[in-house]
């Protein structure tokens, strides 16, 4: 993790833009927490902070000059209620893959009385019911959400739709409860990488040795749970005894049928051939 240094902020490029506005560049550096940018003493049209860890919005010094926010590709998962009154003239703010997930999460975003231009794209938000027409119906003077244009006809939808305070309320708790796929995956990661059993693939004497345990289950449960292993081509950690208890007495049983007679040998191909075709 890096700090918002004063001592950063003068040492990182700052240019004028292709339409001619002085930007600063602060990408790609790390960044877990916005502070110090009142160095910048206002000096700058637009700011870039994208690619970095930016977890919350907030900490903006008041900026009267600040035309655009690009802070994409971060970790944005709160926005400062009050954030108009420090960027009363931010008019593009592009919010690109964070980890915004509910609806509720954007509405300080109505406090920017000018804001224009906004992409929320690739946040989880976006996937739950009624987003674009909230969006639209919450940040009035939005012109184009997504890089798409907000068209008349979709002004009057939100309004319809949201004519009520119970409505909009309603939307949000709805957005609250409703789960969209990658989600939680996305936002809990880390745990899951700790609760996640190791797991490797299956050599081929240990396939030998989980299709022997089939034969030899006394359960269902159990011949789900090793077909389910072959199927899915990784030997979860407790089964990894299977190739020391059992590959032996494989071994052994296909040496005695060998010998002993057709009928046992046929049978036991039979038990052995189920799992490869499920496979």
């Amino acid at each position: 993790m890096v700090r918002l240094t004063v001592d950063l902020i003068w040492k990182s490029p700052h240019f004028f833009n292709a339409i001619k506005e002085r930007e600063l560049d602060l990408r790609g550096n790390k960044i877990a927490v916005i502070e110090n940018l009142g160095a910048t003493e206002d000096q700058f049209d637009a700011i870039d902070l994208s690619d970095n860890e930016i977890v919350k919005l907030e900490n903006m010094p008041y900026l009267n000059r600040l035309g655009t926010l690009l802070i994409n590709n971060n970790r944005i998962t709160r926005i400062n209620p009050n954030i108009g009154e420090f960027l009363p003239n931010l008019h593009t703010l592009v919010l690109t893959n964070n980890r915004l997930v509910n609806l509720v999460e954007i509405d300080p975003l109505a406090s920017l009385s000018k804001l224009q231009f906004l992409s929320l794209l690739d946040n989880n938000i976006t996937k739950k019911p009624n987003y674009r027409l909230y969006v639209i119906h919450k940040l009035k003077s939005v012109r184009v959400l997504d890089f798409k244009k907000v068209r008349n006809k979709e002004r009057l939808e939100a309004r319809n739709l949201f004519s009520s305070k119970e409505v909009e309320e309603e939307a949000k708790k709805e957005s609250v409860k409703t789960f969209v796929s990658g989600e939680v995956e996305k936002a809990s990661k880390p745990v899951e990488e700790k609760q996640t059993p190791n797991v490797s693939a299956p050599t081929p004497e240990q396939i030998i040795a989980i299709k022997a345990a089939i034969v030899n289950s006394q359960t269902l449960e159990e011949v789900a749970r090793l077909e389910q292993a072959l199927k899915s081509g990784q030997l979860p950690a407790d089964l990894n005894l299977l190739e020391d208890n059992t590959a032996p007495n494989i071994t052994k049983d296909k040496d005695d049928k060998t010998t002993s007679g057709s009928g046992d040998e046929e049978h036991v191909t039979n038990d052995e051939s189920t799992p490869m075709e499920q496979e």
